[in-house]
């Protein structure tokens, strides 16, 4: 049994935007996410279900508009399924046990990375500085951010 669920009580507290984008499928305008530019070191996870996505360690600055990172902290908190909405073809990202909807991946990522980007909104996580991993219940994360400082 897993920790992390959709919490109704998370959904409840959602602003209109966080709302609009995880709910209901949306996109955050590029360059107007509060994470976009954050540069401190931790952890980011689902803003509804809590559930570890990406860390610090692989954010990158694509120059989208969007926080992108070249891969999740664990594959089993993302899923990535077909999209063809807007009259493309996509793989959308979303969280394993909140399904939040929060972004989707291209193939045009770091080469020596994996070679992929995952575009994720500001408005579908919440950020846990290293200094706090711990204290908010991610402390078993703490190894992966060895040498770093927040």
């Amino acid at each position: 049994m897993t920790r992390y669920h959709k919490d109704p009580d998370a959904i409840a507290r959602l602003s209109a935007e966080e709302f609009r984008v995880t709910q209901e499928n949306g996109t955050e305008r590029p360059f107007t996410g509060v994470l976009d530019k954050n540069k401190a070191t931790g952890l980011y996870v689902d803003i509804v279900s809590g559930e570890p996505l990406f860390t610090s360690m692989d954010k990158f600055d694509s120059g989208c508009g969007w926080p992108s990172f070249t891969k999740p902290v664990e594959d089993t908190h993302v899923q990535e399924l077909h999209d063809t909405t807007h009259g493309m073809i996509r793989t959308e990202v979303r969280s394993t046990h909140g399904d939040t909807h929060l972004g989707h991946v291209f193939p045009d990522g770091p080469a020596d990375q994996g070679g992929l980007r995952y575009c994720i909104n500001s408005a579908s996580m919440r950020f846990i500085a290293l200094a706090d991993l711990e204290a908010e219940g991610y402390g078993e994360y703490a190894h992966l951010f060895e040498g770093e400082t927040s």
